[in-house]
């Protein structure tokens, strides 16, 4: 017990240690505590602000629900541009280029900040119109802009935590990411109630307030980033930050896969609850409480997947490709048996679960039938999840992106609509199109990562 409590220690402070040779079972460990808790910390955001926001009306959660579903757009872009930085940085540091690896972090602090500025404005001036688009109610859009409002202007914050946090894990310094999120959610957890119900000389703003909080906190976790990558041995400098054409290059042509397939991912779910909006904000409201849960539990499992991307990265920088496999099929069975867990946890607990957030009758139906529909496709989430990082690790971001169109915009969203509106089976029609998309998506990925192509990719 003490030895792996000593362990466990060493993966919350982030010590030295080396993915490339040693222990396979032990790097995974190494990589995967604290890329857990950090996918944790992010989904404490949602449901820290999903669980106050609740106890202001219906239409504050629809509001975020719907504000949520288009955000979801934006970070396509932050986890692609991570997808990227961690390909790239973790190839860097397998080679043992200190230099090149401190580059390929400037260059993903350029290119974050260079698309997200353009998004936020696209998006944030333009607030009530997108949430009117998505079938707001004039209740709903009254209420709301703000936060919609805030939360897109926002988006550099946004996109800088999340690629930091890819950077940092590509050099194995996944325990400072997950203290960056910790500093975040400690913040956000501290100043979200304070600032939706009032307190002292702060007057109440209701849902505006979320959105305030959750973007201090997210700015001080990426202010911590910034502090560590400047004192690290990568030595963060103002010159990496200026364009560098090769880096660069190399950077977006992963990125830009990796934005590709979330960015279809995250269409199909704006697509899903616009379907869903035809059957008004009760649904969506259940909907949204349901989906915050199911995140709850599916960012640890991606932590685990996020620890194979680094290993394959680190790996194959060091000219090690079996090493990389293994630790890709080690990581996809720990991962399954998290997700098992889960799932039946999801399945028989889902009202309780639901009512911890709103007591109101047409929600809580909603949200138990959501939640025990999705929780039957988590064993198969378990590795489609860790064999699309792991091909985003290697530096494979285009494969996933046909993979990802195919099972959700050629499949997923035609059949919502066929089994929820053409056949009558309402909201549970679009809940069974997602398990039996994603269960296809990680068959498909499974049998091509067998044929062993994304060894050979360069980045």
């Amino acid at each position: 017990m003490k030895k792996y409590l000593s362990l466990f220690w060493q993966a919350l402070t982030g010590s030295e240690q080396s993915y490339t040779s040693g222990s396979i079972n032990k790097a995974i460990f190494m990589l995967s505590v604290p890329m857990i808790l950090e996918m944790i910390m992010e989904s404490l955001f949602a449901v820290v602000d999903i669980y106050f926001v609740s106890k202001i009306s219906v239409d504050a959660v629809a509001t975020v629900g719907l504000t949520e579903s288009v955000l979801t757009l934006i970070y396509s872009v932050a986890i692609g541009i991570s997808v990227g930085a961690t390909a790239l940085v973790s190839r860097r540091v397998g080679e043992g280029n200190t230099a090149g690896a401190g580059l390929a972090i400037g260059q993903v602090i350029f290119l974050s900040v260079a698309m997200s500025v353009v998004i936020g404005l696209g998006t944030g001036f333009f607030a009530a119109e997108i949430l009117h688009i998505m079938g707001a109610d004039p209740r709903v859009i009254a209420t709301g802009t703000d936060y919609t409002r805030i939360l897109f202007f926002s988006t550099p914050v946004i996109v800088l935590l999340y690629s930091l946090s890819g950077a940092l894990r590509g050099a194995g310094k996944a325990a400072i990411a997950m203290q960056s999120l910790w500093v975040a959610n400690g913040i956000n957890i501290i100043l979200v109630p304070v600032f939706i119900f009032g307190w002292g000389p702060v007057p109440a703003m209701g849902v505006t307030g979320a959105a305030i909080a959750t973007t201090i906190g997210r700015s001080s976790g990426i202010l911590y980033q910034l502090y560590f990558l400047v004192k690290s041995q990568y030595k963060l400098k103002l010159s990496y930050l200026l364009p560098h054409r090769e880096t660069l290059s190399g950077l977006f042509s992963v990125a830009y896969g990796g934005m590709g397939q979330f960015l279809i991912a995250s269409a199909s779910w704006i697509f899903l609850i616009r379907i869903l909006a035809e059957f008004g904000s009760d649904v969506v409201a259940g909907y949204t409480i349901a989906i915050r849960i199911v995140v709850f539990t599916i960012l640890p499992a991606s932590g685990i997947a996020n620890a194979a991307a680094t290993l394959v990265g680190q790996n194959l920088g060091a000219l090690q490709p079996e090493r990389a496999e293994t630790s890709v099929w080690r990581t996809a069975k720990y991962n399954f048996m998290l997700l098992l867990g889960f799932g039946v946890i999801l399945f028989t607990q889902a009202e309780p679960l639901i009512r911890f957030f709103t007591q109101q009758p047409e929600v809580v139906q909603t949200g138990v039938l959501a939640l025990q529909i999705i929780s039957l496709g988590y064993p198969f989430y378990a590795y489609g999840m860790v064999v699309i990082q792991s091909l985003n690790g290697a530096g494979d971001s285009k494969t996933p992106i046909l993979l990802n169109l195919l099972c959700f915009w050629v499949i997923e969203i035609p059949l919502a609509y066929v089994l929820s509106i053409a056949w009558s089976m309402g909201p549970a029609g679009v809940f069974a199109a997602v398990p039996v998309a994603e269960s296809l998506l990680a068959l498909i990925a499974v049998l091509y990562f067998r044929k062993g192509r994304w060894k050979t990719v360069r980045v």
